[in-house]
């Protein structure tokens, strides 16, 4: 099996493309292409890449129904600089390698984020873990972005003290805030990519870690455009009904009220109006 190299993915090695208004996603190295895809998937039975129609079928036929194993020759290496609480919702993603910049042996930048201004949202109230969607006034915008910024920048000052009386980095690190950036190396097959992205790419995510997924899902397109249109047909541009719910699509073409209340009702209700809006 040759070598895959991408022209595409040759051209942007290296570059950094920025995210929010100090972070960046670096495409360090990568290892196979959608031509790697096909070659795996046609290896039981000895027949390599063949036309671009049949590779493309190939691939949307793998993705569609769940043969998994054939993206997971695809490696990716990235080099990522991003906010501590992003990077904390990061690291749920346990089927990555990674490494990250430390705070013990590394003196830590005076690097904080601070959102847009339109991106200052207060606490939905029907979504514990979300923005809502009404606006924020301009003066409490403002408001709110400059007690940040205060506050990031005494933290910053004390923690520059502490490290010039001798303390320790690892000590002096510890009152830091989840908003100051860290850096890591992190590498994941393109199947478990797929799956990270499917999540972080999700509207529900939080709003900058989206940023991060959108970054590196135009990044692993130029390399593997095939895959990368299966998965927004397959996964992201698709619905996903449970049996129970698949019983109430099956009343509703029948002219039937669906049987569903509750909470099983709403979810249902809000899967059709993802159709509706397709």
């Amino acid at each position: 099996m040759a070598h895959c190299r991408v022209k595409e993915a040759e051209q942007i090695l290296d570059r950094e493309f920025p995210v929010l208004n100090r972070g960046f996603v670096r495409l360090v190295d990568y290892l196979g292409s959608d031509q790697r895809i096909v070659q795996a998937a046609r290896v039981s039975y000895g027949e390599g890449t063949k036309t671009y129609r049949e590779d493309r079928g190939l691939i949307h036929y793998l993705l569609r129904n769940r043969h998994t194993s054939p993206f997971e020759q695809v490696n990716f290496t990235f080099h990522i600089k991003m906010p501590i609480f992003v990077a904390r919702q990061w690291v749920r993603h346990r089927t990555a390698r990674m490494n990250e910049i430390s705070g013990r042996y590394s003196i830590l930048k005076d690097e904080f984020y601070l959102p847009d201004e339109k991106h200052v949202s207060l606490q939905s109230k029907d979504n514990r873990q979300g923005r809502a969607g009404e606006e924020v006034p301009s003066d409490l915008r403002k408001e709110i972005l400059a007690l940040l910024d205060e506050e990031q920048r005494q933290i910053y000052k004390n923690y520059q003290k502490l490290l010039s009386k001798g303390i320790a980095r690892e000590l002096a690190r510890i009152n830091l805030p989840l908003s100051v950036y860290t850096e890591m190396y992190w590498q994941m097959d393109l199947h478990n990519l797929f799956h990270f992205l499917e999540l972080r790419m999700h509207p529900h995510a939080q709003l900058e870690i989206r940023e991060y997924a959108k970054t590196i899902f135009s990044i692993v397109e130029k390399i593997c455009p095939i895959a990368c249109e299966a998965f927004k047909e397959h996964v992201l541009g698709s619905v996903r009904f449970s049996r129970k719910e698949m019983k109430a699509l099956k009343e509703i073409i029948d002219g039937k009220e669906p049987p569903l209340d509750g909470k099983d009702l709403d979810r249902f209700m809000k899967k059709l109006k993802m159709l509706e809006d397709i």
